[in-house]
């Protein structure tokens, strides 16, 4: 027989530590890096809608959420849809729709993105004219003018309609002195203003202004001249493709409607053109 004792067992535990528990693990590093990330992100959607026009938001937002087959934002171009594309006749994106008014089809009697247009036929003029006039002046995108010929440019929208004004400069007529002989500048003018009438179907008035001649002359040539640069305007508009049939008045103003407080300040000559709102 074995002999007994009354000595205890040793009993040995083992303890199993696992790092990386409380502030000394990783895991608060994967959140602290999606949370700067998801303020990256919102800092940046900050800065580009701070940094983007009106128009260019909503051409974003448009083609984020095709739920038409055309873009409400178009105009000029004859293809399946009869809206614009950027080959279209003029050479930036015009804000429309239908057809271009030199080659007209049955999509521009459409005048909605899709055929209906629940707006009033007065904010749907307003909206024309304000497109038409930030064509004109480069806002919000591609302007129709170069630099240089952007100075000779005054819009403003009236009762009447879209008002050009198209003014000479020291040193930068738009006719020949004493004559109806358009200059190089004006020529250039001429072409934007009728690149522009795509954009709209309106009716046109021309009307020439001159500056206040010296009282001594015998016979001032203010009636005449006038009115031979307004008929050489709408002569020179129509060469350029201006259809004859939207000309509905040429007018000469002599220097009775002067716009410098100088009566025979240089920037009295100029040559209004007026894009006439539709009855």
């Amino acid at each position: 027989m074995s002999a007994q004792t009354n000595v205890a067992p040793v009993i040995i535990k083992r303890k199993k530590v696992v790092g990386g528990d409380g502030h000394h693990g990783g895991a608060w590093k994967v959140a602290y890096a999606d949370f700067v990330t998801a303020m990256m992100a919102f800092f940046m959607l900050m800065w580009l809608l701070n940094a983007t026009t009106e128009k260019q938001r909503k051409g974003l937002a448009d083609y984020f959420s095709p739920t038409i087959p055309i873009n409400p934002v178009s105009g000029g171009g004859s293809g399946a849809f009869g809206g614009q594309n950027m080959f279209s006749e003029s050479t930036m994106v015009m804000d429309g729709s239908g057809a271009v008014s030199r080659a007209p089809s049955n999509a521009r009697r459409s005048r909605g993105a899709t055929g209906v247009d629940t707006r009033g036929d007065e904010q749907k003029k307003h909206d024309e004219f304000k497109t038409l006039e930030a064509a004109l002046q480069g806002r919000g995108g591609e302007s129709l003018v170069s630099s240089k010929a952007l100075k000779h440019i005054v819009t403003k929208v009236t009762d009447e309609g879209l008002i050009i004004e198209l003014f000479a400069t020291e040193g930068a007529p738009l006719f020949v002195a004493n004559t109806d002989k358009p200059t190089p500048l004006m020529k250039e003018l001429a072409q934007v203003i009728v690149r522009a009438s795509d954009l709209v179907n309106n009716g046109v008035a021309i009307g020439g202004h001159i500056r206040a001649h010296p009282v001594v002359l015998a016979a001032s040539p203010v009636w005449e001249l006038s009115t031979a640069r307004a008929a050489r305007t709408r002569t020179l508009f129509e060469g350029l493709g201006l259809q004859a049939e939207r000309v509905q008045r040429v007018t000469g103003h002599a220097d009775r409607k002067l716009t410098d407080k100088n009566p025979m300040a240089v920037r009295n000559n100029r040559i209004e053109v007026v894009f006439l709102r539709n009855l």
